[in-house]
């Protein structure tokens, strides 16, 4: 099997944290050989064997290196992302993937012209929780789909108290609604209309600090919802049908694993739920039977989102992650965004 070389750009949380975990599970894929950074960090344990450098062209003018991820802060996605297409590699890029949509049309077609894969990085396609509702839903037990409420929220107050000023791409809507607005893109595709409520609950030229966003599909309406100020966060995914309901409480483990440094590549628990994890389907069954029961959780693995990379590379399987879907997305974007100051 070809091994795909790969260089990172960043040697932060995102590196460290939702990337070389996984793409370690898939050593037989993968290669890993360089990592850049612009200044020296003790914060991350270095891998054996992988070159840190802190000279981007080592990375960019290496022949070996054929794919490469960047994950940096958002404000440099754009540039970085350009930056690696003009060297004539393939590029993942983490999210929100730039901040306009132009300028992601920008980054597509001169991915075109050099020949290259552009792809933004939406692990949570792979969430525990998301894949358990599909289930649910495509179990037709809830009968025809009427609703889908998705929350993502914190209590973290400090968050938005502590940032003065409004800037776009770092918004709470670029920096997390690009993870629930990527799931319902690619499980339900375009919306036929969309109404946004998206606020700065500390006022003017402070940070956007809140959303909730209602994508309708015909008779079916899916909701996402996040909030810095839920002092008790909302289920993480409720279903609604004609004939019952789905309430997944908790989200995904692989992100509080991962905070723990319990890896995939060390553990084969790693990411899954327990039984008093499992959500709760409730439904009348054709029969006019009444039934509560749990729903063993789907096994959440963001190194699939890596396997595909791999087979769009090697074999020239469509990208998991189209264009068109992220270019949908950030139309989504800036205009939820479009009446913060």
């Amino acid at each position: 099997m070809r091994k795909i070389t790969i260089g990172f750009i960043g040697n932060g949380k995102g590196i460290n944290r939702y990337h070389i975990p996984f793409i370690r599970t898939r050593q037989d894929k993968f290669n890993i050989k360089t990592i850049y950074s612009r200044h020296p960090s003790d914060a991350w344990e270095k891998i054996p064997g992988v070159n840190y450098v802190h000279n981007i062209d080592e990375l960019l003018q290496d022949p070996e290196i054929e794919l490469v991820v960047v994950s940096t802060p958002s404000p440099s996605h754009y540039e970085m992302t350009k930056q690696v297409i003009l060297a004539g590699k393939n590029v993942v890029c983490d999210k929100p993937f730039c901040e306009t949509r132009a300028q992601a049309e920008e980054l597509f077609a001169l991915g075109r012209e050099k020949g290259v894969m552009v792809q933004c990085y939406q692990n949570r396609r792979f969430d525990s929780d998301f894949l358990t509702t599909q289930k649910v839903i495509e179990s037709g037990k809830i009968g025809d789909l009427l609703e889908v409420e998705m929350s993502f929220d914190y209590y973290r107050p400090e968050v938005p108290e502590k940032t003065e000023h409004f800037d776009i791409i770092t918004s709470f809507l670029y920096g997390h609604a690009c993870h629930t607005l990527d799931q319902v893109i690619s499980y339900f595709g375009k919306p036929d209309h969309v109404h946004y409520d998206v606020r700065q609950l500390l006022g003017e030229d402070r940070l956007n600090d809140y959303f909730d966003i209602d994508m309708y599909y015909g008779v079916t309406k899916v909701s996402v919802k996040s909030s810095y100020f839920r002092i008790k966060e909302r289920p993480s995914f409720i279903a609604y049908g004609t004939r019952g309901m789905f309430v997944k409480a908790g989200k995904d483990k692989q992100e509080t694993h991962l905070k723990l440094f319990y890896m995939p590549y060390d553990h084969k628990d790693f990411g899954i739920d327990l039984p008093e994890d499992y959500g709760i389907l409730t439904y009348y069954d054709k029969d006019g039977i009444y039934h509560e029961e749990k729903v063993i959780s789907e096994k959440g693995d963001y190194a699939r989102y890596y396997d595909a990379v791999y087979e769009t590379i090697v074999n020239g399987a469509p990208q998991l992650v189209t264009p068109e879907q992220t270019l949908l997305q950030l139309s989504m974007l800036e205009e939820g965004i479009k009446n913060c100051k």
